[in-house]
């Protein structure tokens, strides 16, 4: 390939913004919850009384695997790589419903309800900021460079 084949990744200059920092944190405090959830649910399931134990322990190993996700764009975001953003949206989105679910709830799930959808809302403002994106190294529609 010629030099002018080659894609070229734009270099990050300059140190990472605040708020990319503060999406990496509420990206990593999600991963981290969804982690202790699997925990807790797959020890409960093995040394508890669940009602059905298999279903217990698919939903711990679930929980922990769906964890890396956010993991992983989290340590993406804080070294300012662009496909962490992706999937940190995705984890973002899909928050919203788990939040609304647990807001119908009757129970003392509400707090938690209000918690996911505050960081997920705040976590997705906080990724489509211009100066996040510039950060990351992302250009918009109509400014990419020309593929001839």
């Amino acid at each position: 390939m010629t030099k002018e084949q080659t894609p070229s990744t734009p270099e990050i200059a300059g140190p990472r913004p605040r708020r990319l920092t503060y999406a990496a944190v509420l990206t990593a405090l999600e991963g981290l919850g969804l982690a202790v959830g699997g925990v807790w649910v797959l020890v409960m399931g093995l040394a508890g009384d669940p009602d059905d134990r298999q279903q217990a322990v698919t939903l711990g190993v679930t929980l922990i695997v769906l964890a890396l996700l956010p993991l992983l764009a989290a340590r993406g975001l804080f070294a300012q790589r662009s496909w962490s953003r992706g999937p940190s949206i995705i984890t973002q989105i899909l928050a919203l419903p788990v939040a609304y679910s647990l807001l119908q709830a009757d129970s003392i799930a509400i707090p938690a309800g209000i918690a996911i959808a505050v960081a997920a809302i705040a976590t997705l403002v906080l990724l489509i900021n211009q100066e996040a994106t510039q950060a990351l190294g992302i250009r918009g529609p109509g400014n990419a460079p020309d593929q001839k």
